[in-house]
């Protein structure tokens, strides 16, 4: 083999890796003696608890591959081939029986003040700003450690923001070989659930759980 193509192969592996294309084992909690954390609510009522649905339906997000495309929608709601890091987690929650857009709706306008940048609220795209989930989350949801070296602090289900309110996702129930999860996002790439959480700064870590919640704040999917 020629040095060129040496170089040539090294280069091409080096590009699957770093978009998590190449075999790799994937680990779980039990791999690492950690215990799965459940949701004490079912708020959807189909037998699977909130944290599990909230996976699965990201999951379902990921397979699905959409297109990313970040543009406004009428309505909303993308078609299911279309979606952006947020639509994602709206999806994933609407699998919980959640409708997201709607909470964060009426968050927006029970609490202005806390929503700066919204100007004028529009249910239509406010909850499709990763800045906008965070206000929200920060607010109802349990924040937890940005420490990713306290790995069984990290749970199916739970949100993660990225940077300065640049990208968010959902965890995996899937592990590296370290034990820090996989997350589930929409970035436009190749492989939507995959071994990313290191490489992008955490900024937020949350897990909604609807039974510390006031009943007023949650809103169900029509």
């Amino acid at each position: 083999m020629t040095f060129v193509a040496v170089i040539i192969l090294i280069t091409v592996l080096l590009i699957l890796d770093f978009f998590n294309l190449l075999p790799r084992k994937i680990y779980t909690a039990s791999d690492f003696g950690i215990d799965a954390v459940l949701s004490s609510i079912d708020y959807n009522g189909n037998g699977t608890d909130d944290y599990t649905d909230i996976l699965l339906g990201a999951r379902a997000d990921a397979k699905n591959h959409p297109t990313y495309d970040g543009k406004y929608f009428e309505g909303g709601y993308p078609p299911d081939d279309i979606g952006v890091c947020t639509d994602v987690v709206w999806r994933a929650f609407k699998n919980a029986g959640y409708s997201l857009r709607d909470m964060v709706d009426h968050d927006i306008k029970s609490r202005p003040k806390a929503y700066p940048k919204v100007e004028t609220p529009n249910k239509d795209i406010d909850f499709r700003r990763v800045r906008n989930l965070r206000i929200f989350f920060e607010e109802y949801a349990v924040s937890l450690t940005l420490d990713i070296e306290d790995i069984a602090q990290w749970q199916p289900g739970d949100i993660v923001i990225f940077g300065n309110d640049k990208h968010i996702g959902i965890v995996s129930d899937k592990r590296n070989k370290s034990g820090q999860p996989y997350i589930i996002h929409n970035g436009g790439q190749p492989n939507r659930e995959e071994d990313y959480i290191k490489r992008a700064t955490i900024t937020g870590h949350y897990r909604f759980d609807a039974s510390k919640i006031d009943e007023s704040v949650l809103i169900k999917w029509q």
